[in-house]
């Protein structure tokens, strides 16, 4: 149907006929001559449609834009003065001979031009027309060349593509699981997997020593910019490699990936940081290390102060006191100043301290804030040594119960870098090591940092047991640019450790056999010692192509409130489909 594509014709085919095919651009009628710029997905061509052929025009008189044609005709110079060097086929058009209208198009509610008066949910709506968009082209092809890589890289690393269940049993993963029923077991259901976790650690005791998998995961959680219920994960497992062994290979592929697809060089070695080490500076496990300021912890140096807001974080040991300096700081407003305090404030903050360096040599009279005449002049020299504070500066502080200042803090920090354009380099990948095996949730009760089958870092297990909140875990992840990309651990392979973890979660023997016997059993049949990661492949395509939203690098994503506007999912389902499930729909209050 045709012979070439419209954007890969140029001046080698001078004097030479060519097929294309592709959508109308635009139509522009110039006295009498119709010039069509057809598209397709390799780029544009001008068509000219002389009035001499006159059912060639009259063809080429009725086209709209989103027509869909077939153009048969030479490959003339373009006429001086006419050239476009913003074209790859600029110097070229194709002088039409016959032209055919293969499809007709209604005027279309999303078009090829700027989309920004276009909402969203007009763009989902009608997402088969956002799709020939060449920003959206462009992502989704980009994101077939980062899988394309991922996959070769891996398969050249001797691991093996192994689909696992998409109908699976429900496990804890911290979201909730889509629950698909049984028609053949009434009342019983199926989960979609969260992950595919535990079939991969199977895969190890059976045999498979290098695993990989580009597979769709569910949640049914409240979704951001960079969540949807479906979407796509870089499963990797691996037997017989300790922690080392793993990072090194998984940060090899993301350099080498960065290097072939946006031709980026990242770091020879990315940093390591602990999770501690993480919180104390940034204030958060997934720290951007672009930007060149850290939260100087103030603990010690206030801890007898009579600054009753500082010095109750001081003394607390489930608060903190944080100084932020912002380097010549001095430049931001009052009303920038009130901004701040209002952007921590939804972070549970109750407000901003700060002080302006005017002088930093002048104690008593080159700083100004409404702090100071509460602090001591020994207190106020502290805190300039410790952040550094040259004339000029703007320091924040933040002070209270430990989580909100992390909270505040860590995107306070975020929110002035990107305002101000404080980031050092383009690039800054890192891992985060020596997670915690445990957190304790608002009830008290201990729960998984990771999830329950991350192998823990202790000497024993009785040392696990009395002391779990102090155990660390062989946890690991990548974070590129403050966000987190990859996440995985070295697994528990011994049935002891294992059920004793499952056990400090509150899940007794049991409830852990009937949850995951199946898992348990196998560690009786020589269960190898492996680990893994998992990379968000929509998140890291995201990332690389300098996108705000994973929507925007998905064919067909979902809304914010987990709905399919395309196809209208979810919708109801048909009295015989809930019949032969054995299931009846309860009406909510007020319908």
């Amino acid at each position: 149907m045709r012979t070439h594509y419209c954007g890969q014709v140029d001046e080698s085919y001078l004097g030479k006929q060519v097929t294309v095919c592709g959508w109308v651009h635009r139509r522009r009628d110039h006295g009498g001559v119709i010039f069509i710029d057809l598209r397709d997905h390799k780029g544009l061509i001008q068509i000219v449609c002389n009035p001499e052929s006159h059912e060639l025009f009259q063809l080429a008189e009725g086209c709209r834009n989103e027509f869909v044609l077939q153009v048969i005709g030479m490959v003339n110079e373009r006429p001086e003065g006419t050239i476009n060097d913003d074209l790859a086929t600029g110097k070229i058009e194709i002088f039409a001979e016959k032209l055919n209208v293969l499809s007709k198009s209604l005027p279309t509610p999303v078009d090829q031009d700027d989309q920004s008066y276009v909402s969203e949910d007009v763009r989902l709506k009608y997402r088969f027309l956002d799709l020939r968009r060449s920003k959206m082209q462009s992502n989704i092809r980009s994101r077939h060349q980062i899988t394309r890589f991922i996959r070769s890289y891996l398969e050249e690393n001797e691991f093996t593509d192994i689909e696992t269940p998409m109908l699976s049993k429900t496990t804890p993963e911290g979201a909730r699981d889509y629950l698909v029923p049984s028609r053949t077991q009434p009342g019983n259901f199926f989960a979609l997997p969260q992950s595919p976790q535990l079939m991969k650690q199977l895969l190890m005791v059976g045999g498979f020593d290098r695993y990989y998998q580009i597979v769709k995961c569910f949640r049914d959680e409240d979704l951001r910019a960079d969540r949807q219920p479906e979407f796509t994960q870089v499963d990797i497992e691996m037997a017989f490699m300790d922690r080392d062994q793993i990072m090194s290979m998984m940060e090899n592929m993301i350099r080498d990936l960065f290097d072939s697809v946006l031709q980026v060089k990242l770091p020879k070695l990315f940093p390591v940081i602990t999770y501690r080490e993480a919180i104390e500076k940034y204030g958060t496990d997934a720290p951007d290390l672009r930007i060149p300021m850290t939260l100087i912890d103030l603990g010690n140096s206030l801890k007898d102060t009579e600054f009753k807001v500082f010095g109750d974080a001081a003394k607390d040991k489930g608060s903190r006191i944080v100084a932020l300096n912002i380097k010549n700081g001095l430049s931001l407003t009052r009303k920038e100043i009130d901004d701040y305090t209002h952007f921590v404030s939804k972070y549970g903050a109750k407000g901003l301290a700060y002080i302006k360096v005017n002088e930093a040599k002048n104690i008593k009279e080159g700083l100004q804030s409404p702090i100071i005449k509460f602090l001591t002049e020994d207190e106020l020299k502290s805190i300039l040594e410790l952040t550094d504070a040259k004339d000029g500066d703007l320091i924040f502080f933040g002070a209270g119960k430990a989580k909100i200042v992390n909270d505040s803090m860590s995107n306070l920090r975020l929110k002035i870098a990107k305002d101000l354009n404080l980031y050092s380099q383009a690039w800054a990948p890192l891992w985060v090591v020596d997670f915690p095996m445990f957190e304790r949730n608002i009830d008290g009760q201990l729960t998984s940092s990771h999830h329950p089958f991350t192998r823990p870092d202790v000497e024993s297990i009785e040392q696990l047991i009395e002391n779990p909140q102090a155990a660390n875990s062989h946890a690991y992840d990548m974070v590129l640019n403050g966000v987190e990309v990859g996440g995985g651990s070295l697994r528990i392979f011994d049935k002891e450790v294992q059920t004793a973890v499952l056990g400090l979660l509150g899940i007794g023997i049991e409830e852990a056999n009937e949850k995951f016997g199946f898992l348990l059993t196998a560690m009786d049949y020589g269960f190898p010692p492996h680990g893994g990661i998992a990379f968000g492949l929509d998140r890291l395509v995201m990332l690389m192509l300098g996108l705000d939203s994973i929507r925007d690098t998905m064919a067909f994503p979902k809304t914010q409130t987990a709905s399919d506007i395309l196809t209208g999912a979810p919708s109801p389902a048909s009295a015989k489909q809930l019949e032969e499930l054995h299931i009846s729909v309860r009406k909510m209050i007020g319908e």
